[in-house]
């Protein structure tokens, strides 16, 4: 109460009977403990979402272009396991596969990785790498454990492209071999295919990369690889030709067999190779050369303008066939080039023609080491004809002659004959006609039948007959004579009547051995049969030799029982 009646110090008084009014409630004041620390607890997530951010920033930034190549088929391919490889390094992988609406194809889509931005050029070339069996031999054996990939070569070109085309072979060169390229041109491709061998002496240096046939149809072009080093060996002068199988012949020389090796009789291939090593300038790539159809004809010298000759045989041609040489003294100066038959209605026969071209270029080749002649002016054609005109007239002739025993094969030989027939040739006609000769084996067919039929000829039953008649009239005149001897026997000398006795024994032993049974008439007609018999049998082996001309050396077969 003492409180209540003590004045306040300072200030305005109060009347004591007012009581004071009633302290208003204070708002709390809140005040942050600095001491506060966050739980541990929300590392975690913290740390996890941070890795999950780098994680998905580095495949954001490794992933390169997208692509989709198309295939056939998507055999071996897998999504999200396939891997596509240049080199064996892995550069993306298969994301997707869906099948073509129209079903002709299938879509794969491929993920590349950054650093194989190179792969999107627009001549890019994809394919499927499986276990694959071809003419380059076998490839992809690696895939049987690991599976299929896809494999790339990179293009040069400066334009992308987002979808490919993928190859269903792999190719046979890829950009990175290092060699040329030339193209070929030949009548037919023959045997080869893509990934045949090239051969230079033997040795494989390289393959045949592509072909296509000729937009005329009238051929084939053909695209081979040599590897390097081996290009510094085709130049301008280079010859190439099929290698393909075997190159086997047979003609008037016999039997030629050609081959490259083992692998071209089953696959085929290419062979290429300079006359006499003079390969002139190095080829350049995609230089193009012709494809011969076998090593002669594409080591063959130039042959020049060609003379178109007519022949006419009376003889069988039997061996002789279209490609036969025709050469003068063992100098190949044509070929034939076909045969026929026809009637001569004028003579009543059957004449055998005969078609060849001749060169007579080649009788002017120097031989290998020999000085080269001053290159003559080319002559022409009245001029070639009357150059040969001349030499017909100085006995030159055509004749069929055998070029191999064992085969029976022949060829047109010509030669010159001092002593043939004149014959005359009109020049002016195409193709004019040269003259024939017989050869020696129809000449002594010939021969042998003009004996025999002159032999046939001689009337040896009328000679015969004069003979007996002829002593038939002796005996009468000497029986006449005997008679007369008789009755001069007593005027006559004993000598004259032995002489007589010794006249008529002479005269009966002619008479016995001109009889018709008598041995010498009996041997002189076995004679004529015998010769008769053997001038049938030498037709018979002459048409034997002509037909079989090889018995002469393994004689004649036995008849097959």
């Amino acid at each position: 109460m003492s409180d209540q009646n003590t004045e306040p110090t300072g200030g305005t008084s109060l009347p004591a009977s007012t009581p004071p009014p009633p302290a208003s409630p204070q708002r709390p004041r809140v005040v942050r403990r600095r001491n506060w620390l966050p739980s541990l607890i929300w590392l975690i997530p913290v740390v996890a979402a941070l890795v999950g951010f780098t994680l998905v920033a580095r495949i954001l930034l490794s992933k390169g272009p997208e692509i989709e190549l198309t295939f056939k088929t998507a055999e071996g391919l897998e999504a999200n396991k396939t891997a596509v490889k240049y080199k064996d390094v892995q550069i993306g992988i298969v994301e997707k596969i869906r099948l073509a609406r129209d079903r002709s194809h299938v879509a794969v889509t491929v993920q590349l990785n950054k650093d194989a931005d190179a792969f999107v050029a627009q001549d890019t070339r994809y394919w499927v790498v499986r276990p694959r069996l071809d003419t380059s031999g076998i490839s992809g054996l690696g895939t049987l454990l690991s599976g299929a990939y896809i494999g790339a070569d990179a293009g040069v070109s400066e334009e992308t492209a987002a979808a490919f085309t993928g190859l269903e072979t792999p190719p046979i060169v890829t950009r990175d071999a290092s060699g040329q390229q030339y193209m070929l041109r030949a009548n037919d491709i023959g045997s080869l295919d893509v990934g045949s061998p090239v051969y230079y002496r033997r040795i494989k240096v390289g393959q045949v990369a592509a072909f296509e046939l000729d937009p005329d149809g009238r051929g084939v072009q053909l695209r081979v690889f040599v590897n390097a080093p081996y290009d510094k060996f085709v130049g301008a002068n280079t010859r190439f030709w099929h290698a393909s199988g075997v190159d086997m012949q047979i003609n008037a020389g016999g039997l030629t067999l050609r081959t490259q090796s083992l692998a071209t009789i089953l696959l085929g291939g290419i062979a290429f190779r300079a006359p006499e090593d003079t390969l002139g300038p190095i080829a350049q790539e995609n230089t193009a050369f012709a494809l011969a159809e076998d090593e002669s004809a594409a080591m063959k010298v130039p042959d020049g303008p060609a003379e178109t000759v007519l022949m006419y045989f009376n003889q069988s041609l039997r061996g002789l066939s279209p490609g036969a040489p025709v050469d003068f003294r063992g100098v190949v100066i044509g070929e034939v080039k076909s045969i026929g038959v026809e009637f001569d209605s004028s003579e009543r026969q059957f004449r055998m023609p005969v078609l060849v071209q001749i060169y007579p270029d080649r009788l002017r080749r120097p031989v290998a080491g020999q000085a080269a002649q001053p290159v003559q002016p080319p002559e022409s054609s009245q001029k070639r004809r009357e150059r040969i005109n001349f030499l017909i007239t100085k006995g030159l002739r055509a004749q069929l002659r055998t070029g191999n025993l064992l085969t029976g094969q022949i060829y047109v030989a010509l030669d010159f004959f001092p002593k043939a027939p004149v014959a005359k040739v009109d020049v002016s006609k195409v193709p004019f006609e040269l003259p024939t000769m017989q050869n020696s084996l129809d000449e002594l067919q010939s021969q042998v039948q003009e004996i025999v039929g002159k032999v046939n000829k001689v009337p040896f039953e009328e000679i015969g007959k004069d003979v007996r008649t002829s002593l038939a009239t002796l005996d009468k005149t000497l029986k006449g004579a005997e008679q007369l001897t008789r009755t001069l026997n007593n005027d006559v000398s004993p000598e004259i009547t032995a002489a007589m006795k010794d006249a008529r024994k002479t005269i009966s032993s002619a008479e016995r051995t001109l009889a018709e049974d008598s041995p010498l008439q009996t041997d002189m007609r076995q004679m004529l049969q015998e010769l008769t018999r053997a001038a049938g049998s030498v037709r018979v082996l002459t048409d034997y030799l002509e037909r079989h001309p090889e018995s002469l050396l393994r004689g004649k077969p036995d008849d097959k029982k």
